[in-house]
């Protein structure tokens, strides 16, 4: 894998398409407006709808939350982080309004994909602002071929997948009110 290609790109406001656990995703660096407006074009994806952030670890992440975050959010990271869950918590100063749709809270997760981890590991900030690949509104790509055939002429660079393949199934979002998790999507992980 080229890092210095892909830190070259995401410096440059680029858009990258990589694989991750679930499905394949579309990801630049979370201070990057130009490039998170991007990713709004490619998806034809309505400004209310955010983006989250996601990296190889949650200790990079920590950074976008308000700390202290809730216990129970700290549990479901001991138990299901890395893998196919999305933790909505409340945002720190660090989170930029234009890529949560000017929400107080922000989406984290770490996939449990290898590929995806070394890309993480290996950029400037080690944290992606991401969605899934594809349209708004069609299915996500769960192939690298899918991945070039649906966006790959709209960004700046499809990685390769290097044998780590996407499961097919959504991560599940969760957020909490009053200290509780509340399901907003339910996929992979149940909770």
């Amino acid at each position: 894998m080229n890092y210095k290609r892909i830190n070259e790109i995401l410096k440059n406001d680029g858009v990258i398409a990589f694989v991750t656990d679930t499905v394949w995703g579309l990801g630049c660096l979370p201070n990057s407006e130009k490039a998170v407006k991007k990713i709004y074009e490619i998806k034809n994806r309505e400004a209310q709808k955010p983006l989250i952030l996601m990296s190889y670890d949650i200790y990079p992440l920590f950074d976008y939350v308000r700390q202290p975050i809730e216990k129970e959010a700290q549990r479901l990271i001991k138990r299901h982080f890395p893998g196919a869950l999305t933790l909505v918590l409340t945002k720190s100063v660090n989170t930029p309004d234009y890529m949560t749709s000017n929400l107080p809270t922000v989406g984290i997760r770490v996939p449990d994909n290898e590929t995806f981890s070394n890309i993480c590991k290996n950029i400037d900030g080690h944290v992606l602002a991401t969605t899934s690949a594809n349209i708004s509104g069609e299915p996500p790509a769960l192939t690298y071929e899918e991945a070039v055939k649906y966006i790959g002429d709209k960004v700046d660079l499809v990685i390769e997948d290097y044998g780590y393949k996407a499961q097919g199934r959504a991560s599940t979002v969760a957020g909490f009110k009053e200290g509780n998790p509340i399901i907003f999507r339910q996929g992979e992980i149940v909770l």
